[in-house]
């Protein structure tokens, strides 16, 4: 960008800075948008999580409106003072990030007349309510374009009546420095690890009830689950009362994903939901054979005998069944390890994703006449 264009004002509108998939993209595109073009501030619920240091040092400022519900009397000032940050910041586009920030950021930058509104889809709702979908749906109506992050999320946008004209499609992005070689030896592939936060559609309890069969066949398997959550304690109990609690590790958060991928040899996603499963990228960029569920966006990742295998969700048997196969066929499992590398390396990365919301903000903002946005010399890294 020239020297005589100022970095036009974004607003990104966040609920917290715990760690999570929508989490994860949305600090990293706020991080690797072109600070030549454009200048991020980020508005939160709540200035807090482990991954609020990542986005402090990238954005220019981070404001709270500290909100728990919009039933609460205090919803309201916390919307006016929103409005009056947007005027404040002179924002020319606000992008809002998940259904809470959808309900809350887009009628603020409505009331604020901010020129160009940007909302998400980032997953299915399978566990929201008709009322908050409602409520998203009104947020929705006020927007100029919805991102959905998979066909399927853009598909269940469609159900909602959402028009075509307002939805834009753009995959999760994956950090290069994810896409290593996993180290190969002669063990037989036996570790299994799931990457998902402990909540009820992620399908941890399918893996756990699948381990007995696993284990009667290959008694030295083991599993590890990375993600915290709050069905923690209850699949404690469910991996005790199956008999397979020794068999399993449950590690809460960390911040060494790929680490832990390089030392399993199958990842497993027994998913009842999915929009675009961050966790199956980065299995797939580490080399590993993946069994997912064959639900929303994961038909789009997965090519099932090629890049992975594809189970019917809530089947334990036959994630049992996927899995085991892969554990005595090391040669198959190496093969859709490498095919699946070969498609996430070639298919996504950060770089594409940053350039395609740097470009729908400046399609959006030269459409409505506010301001034409030069093109970038070249995508940020």
């Amino acid at each position: 960008m020239s020297g005589k264009h100022a970095p036009i004002p974004i607003g990104m509108v966040m609920t917290s800075f715990e760690p999570g998939g929508t989490e994860r993209q949305m600090i990293e595109l706020v991080r690797r948008l072109d600070r030549a073009r454009w200048t991020v501030h980020v508005a939160c619920f709540h200035a807090r999580g482990g991954w609020f240091g990542r986005i402090a040092e990238a954005a220019a400022s981070v404001a709270e409106f500290p909100l728990t519900s919009f039933r609460d009397p205090d919803a309201a000032r916390e919307l006016w003072a929103f409005v009056r940050w947007c005027r404040a910041c002179r924002l020319a586009v606000v992008h809002t990030t998940e259904l809470y920030s959808n309900i809350f950021g887009m009628p603020g930058a409505a009331l604020a007349r901010v020129p160009v509104r940007v909302a998400n889809r980032r997953e299915l709702n399978p566990d929201k309510s008709p009322a908050q979908l409602a409520l998203q749906r009104a947020g929705y109506a006020l927007a100029h374009k919805i991102v959905a992050n998979s066909q399927a999320a853009a598909d269940r946008l469609r159900l909602e009546r959402v028009p075509d004209r307002k939805i834009a499609v753009i995959p999760n992005g994956l950090a290069a420095a994810q896409r290593t070689d996993r180290p190969r030896g002669n063990r037989p592939p036996r570790r299994i690890v799931m990457v998902a936060n402990l909540r009820p559609e992620k399908g941890h309890d399918v893996l756990i009830d699948a381990a007995p069969d696993i284990l009667a066949r290959f008694p030295d398997a083991a599993f590890e689950i990375v993600g915290g959550g709050p069905e923690r304690k209850a699949l404690v109990a469910r991996a005790a009362s199956r008999g397979v609690l020794d068999a399993f590790s449950f590690l809460g958060h960390r911040d060494d994903v790929p680490a832990r991928l390089a030392e399993a040899d199958i990842f497993v996603l027994p998913s009842r939901s999915e929009a675009f499963p961050n966790a199956v990228l980065e299995a797939m960029a580490a080399g590993l054979p993946v069994v997912a569920s064959a639900v929303g966006g994961i038909l789009e990742i997965l090519d099932d005998g090629r890049t992975g295998l594809l189970t019917p969700p809530d089947d334990p048997q036959a994630l049992a069944d996927r899995a085991m196969a892969l554990m005595a066929d090391r040669p198959l499992a190496d093969s859709l390890g490498g095919a699946a590398r070969a498609e996430a390396t070639s298919r996504y990365s950060f770089e594409r994703m940053v350039g395609s919301f740097d470009a729908l903000y400046a399609s959006e903002l030269t459409r409505r006449g506010i301001v034409r946005v030069p093109s970038p010399q070249l995508a940020a890294s």
